[in-house]
């Protein structure tokens, strides 16, 4: 969303002008001195468009956030990168919800709670271990609310825990195994001319950091 904002830009223009000046009324003397006038005039110019960042619905900057990670991944080839949550060994637990999750650094500080701003750090992967999108690459990690729907289910669920699966610590590493309810489902993401980066009904694997809350 947008509003329109006019701004305008003052034109001045200064000109010079001769003086003619008498010293005295009993002198026959005289002088001349420049002065100047200055004349300013405003000038409307077309609207400019400015962007109000808080009225942008926060699931759709979320996704749009996201998009551009995969859409990035669909353009640029696929190139290996040693990230902090590279894939290790993982024997992972499947919950009753089909999430299957797995510790590799327990976290030292508090849990997250519904709704609260996190931000988090993570690497997706398809099941044949093709990398799909990595926050790491960009440098920077996602922020978002937790537990509302700004992220995919199985985020929600793993990091928030519940139903056999303990909640993320903050400064945990946690690798994620959802299914396609969990994730995507049968819509799949990046689809761009008939070829998706995330297929439909995929299987999705995502190391996932919790780094900070926001």
């Amino acid at each position: 969303m947008s509003s329109v904002a006019p701004y305008s830009v003052g034109t001045c223009l200064t000109s010079l002008h001769l003086q003619k000046r008498n010293h005295s009324a009993s002198s026959s003397s005289s002088s001349t001195s420049l002065t100047t006038t200055t004349k300013c005039s405003s000038v409307q110019q077309p609207p400019l468009l400015v962007q109000k960042e808080n009225q942008l619905n926060r699931r759709e900057a979320i996704s749009l956030s996201m998009s551009f990670g995969l859409l990035h991944s669909f353009l640029q080839p696929i190139i290996p990168t040693a990230t902090a949550a590279e894939a290790v060994p993982c024997e992972l637990t499947v919950s009753p919800s089909g999430l299957s999750f797995c510790d590799k650094v327990v976290g030292t500080g508090s849990q997250a709670v519904k709704g609260q701003l996190i931000k988090a750090h993570y690497v997706g992967r398809l099941e044949n271990g093709k990398v799909f999108d990595s926050s790491y690459d960009r440098g920077k990690p996602l922020t978002f609310r937790v537990g509302v729907g700004e992220v995919i289910k199985g985020w929600d669920e793993g990091i928030l825990g519940g139903d056999g699966i303990p909640p993320m610590l903050t400064g945990g590493k946690r690798t994620l195994k959802l299914p396609p309810e969990l994730g995507y489902g049968s819509r799949g993401a990046g689809c761009r001319g008939g070829s998706c980066v995330i297929p439909p009904d995929s299987v999705l694997l995502f190391d996932v950091e919790f780094v900070s809350k926001a």
